[in-house]
């Protein structure tokens, strides 16, 4: 596992607590402004801003609609408007949870696999989900649809009434204001693509 100062240097390279902090001095909104059109608290999305906390993908979809942006926007270092644009493996930044990470803060390893093109209506990630026990499970809900295609090990998706165990080439598609959660069962990571679409 990469350490602290790794970790640090990614969310840094992304530089979502400054873009977060543009935008919402852009926007003249305070925290307590954020705080109301998200479920995240003012301590919280402080600690966002400080980069404190790794956000999940979910919180980056509550954030980009409070913020009135496209989540591409976290991951983007310049804007684009190409009609077809082409992400090289180097040029995608890998998220992870720090080694003691906090309430909120992800439980995987996600990469955008696209950072160039603006206003898309999709975004797909590179996941990793790493081993833990059902009690670990942080569930989530956001508005959109969601795709994942496993590629390696073995996952458990859960929402409230349903259970799916996926196998390597398996895929799961679902509205995601349906309160869900991933874990990996194996005692490697699993890996998939995850493709999310938002309403915005």
């Amino acid at each position: 596992m990469a350490d602290q100062k790794q970790i640090d240097a990614s969310v840094e390279a992304l530089r979502i607590g400054a873009k977060m902090k543009e935008l919402r001095e852009k926007n003249r909104y305070t925290f307590q402004d954020v705080a109301a059109k998200t479920d995240l608290t003012k301590e919280f999305l402080a600690q966002v801003e400080n980069n404190e906390v790794v956000p999940a993908v979910a919180t980056l979809l509550q954030l980009a609609k409070a913020l009135n942006v496209d989540m591409s926007y976290f991951f983007q270092d310049r804007a684009g408007s190409e009609k077809i644009a082409v992400t090289r493996v180097h040029e995608r930044t890998r998220v992870e949870r720090r080694p003691h990470h906090q309430k909120g803060e992800v439980n995987y390893i996600y990469e955008a696999l696209e950072t160039k093109k603006t206003d898309k209506h999709m975004q797909p990630f590179w996941v990793e989900f790493p081993p833990q026990d059902t009690s670990e499970m942080v569930f989530v809900s956001h508005e959109g649809e969601e795709f994942l295609h496993l590629l390696v090990g073995k996952l458990e998706f859960r929402s409230v009434d349903r259970v799916e165990v996926l196998e390597p080439g398996d895929s799961i598609y679902f509205e995601s204001d349906v309160s869900h959660s991933f874990r990996c069962l194996g005692e490697e990571p699993a890996k998939a693509v995850v493709v999310v679409w938002s309403r915005q």
